[in-house]
């Protein structure tokens, strides 16, 4: 029986992990459909950044309350998981609580990962009343309705069940240990062993340990088969910045938030403009190909790190709270802009799983997903970029639209094309001769 129950687990394992695999080929194949960009300098700073916002949860904080709570569930999460590590080698080898060779050091272990559980356990509680009790604003936007409130709901549920199977698995195994069960490791040899789940046990006094064992069995597989259904529920969740917050931090903008990035072709036909030495009159340089698309009107004009930056997006709204366009009730949300790059992105991704390579499905991500109305709303203030807590850059990709839809269509507003105009024929953007500027002093 244990030989099938080794080679269940093992089933279990290698689906569970080829197939999470899978996803995070074609999420990387669908980051590397935009281009290259190079943001590799600098990698002291880099690290520095990521250790100090991804790792330390420096942004986090600046909402105490959430910030606090996050901190919680993120390192519960992460240093409870390491008790998978043994749940695997028991799962693969047959054995049972392999590790707790390590004496008193194993007990402290475990009751660390059980007060972890707890606080995880209550953690997500608070979270999941701020998220559907209390009416917090950035909760209540229009683009969080349907799936994305569902989605977000249903990784807390996750979250719970996990936390309470494994209490329940540690309560069983403490209850066999008192009744001396054979093959159960002594783990309670100190009271920090099961310093929350001794609290359960009580439940389970009378019970033969034939039911205790199953119950302990049950919980034991529920809880590893849960983490590896949750591991690639990821990929369909916004809860992958879980992976991806520490590559997105790391490839974040580094130089100033206010500096916004030049066409290279554009740079070129000035310093040509500028040289003093050039010849007005020279053949221009052969056709090299196809000439560059001035900024984006679909996902596959944008750079590798801005799609990266969908994909983090765990859609906690700093970014749309922040944005005075949206404050004053303007159409334009960040997030939305981030939600809805990574839904376009996931669909082209789709469209390639079918056909083998990308066909013209007749959409794109101007217009079908991100209006007009909303590019032009926003006022590059980068409250957004500076509000959230992973490094994502909404600003970036509305500055590339707007770039498509001002030299690629013409399509500015009219005030400003008369701006532009103005500034091209008078070097301001008032419509006044340089000579005439100073002439409103003159008027009584």
């Amino acid at each position: 029986m244990q030989i099938v129950s080794q080679i269940l687990f093992l089933i279990a394992l290698v689906a569970g992990i080829s197939f999470f695999v899978r996803n995070i080929r074609r999420m990387l194949r669908n980051i590397k459909l935009g281009n290259e960009i190079d943001r590799t300098d600098n990698p002291s700073e880099r690290w520095s950044k990521t250790l100090r916002i991804a790792f330390g949860q420096s942004k986090m904080v600046k909402k105490p309350i959430s910030g606090a709570l996050h901190i919680i569930v993120y390192l519960g999460f992460i240093i409870i998981n390491i008790e998978v590590l043994e749940i695997i080698i028991d799962g693969i080898f047959g054995t049972h609580r392999i590790l707790s060779f390590l004496g008193g050091f194993y007990n402290v272990l475990i009751g660390i990962f059980e007060v972890l559980a707890l606080l995880v356990l209550l953690g997500v509680i608070i979270f999941w009343i701020r998220r559907n009790v209390l009416n917090i604003y950035r909760f209540l936007s229009r683009e969080l309705k349907g799936w994305p409130k569902n989605d977000a709901n249903y990784i807390l549920y996750f979250e719970m069940v996990l936390m309470t199977l494994f209490l329940i698995m540690n309560a069983a195994d403490y209850q066999l240990q008192l009744n001396g069960a054979a093959h159960y490791a002594h783990a309670e040899g100190i009271i920090g062993g099961f310093p929350i789940s001794q609290f359960i046990a009580p439940l389970f006094e009378g019970l033969s340990n034939a039911t205790l064992i199953i119950i302990e069995r049950a919980a034991w597989w529920l809880h590893i088969l849960g983490i590896l259904f949750f591991l690639n529920y990821l990929y369909y969740s916004k809860h992958l910045h879980i992976l991806l917050a520490f590559p997105n931090v790391y490839f974040s903008k580094l130089n100033p938030k206010g500096e916004m990035n030049n066409l290279e072709a554009v740079k070129k036909e000035v310093a040509l403009m500028m040289d003093p030495n050039a010849d007005p009159f020279a053949a221009p340089a052969e056709d090299e190909g196809e000439p560059e698309k001035f900024g984006a009107s679909d996902v596959m004009d944008l750079n590798q790190v801005q799609l990266l930056n969908s994909y983090t997006c765990t859609e906690c709204g700093r970014c749309t709270a922040e944005c005075p366009a949206n404050q004053t009730g303007k159409k334009l949300s960040p997030r939305k802009i981030m939600m809805d790059t990574r839904d376009r992105l996931e669909e082209v991704g789709e469209n390639i799983n079918k056909n083998g390579k990308f066909e013209d499905d007749g959409k794109q991500l101007l217009d079908d997903y991100i209006l007009r109305e909303e590019l032009w709303a926003c006022t590059t203030c980068n409250a957004c970029v500076e509000a959230c807590p992973v490094g994502i850059d909404p600003l970036s990709i509305i500055l590339d639209m707007r770039r498509y839809l001002v030299m690629e269509q013409s399509a500015a507003p009219n005030e400003l094309s008369v701006s532009l105009t103005n500034i091209e024929n008078n070097g301001a953007p008032w419509p006044y001769n340089q000579m005439d500027r100073l002439k409103w002093a003159e008027e009584n």
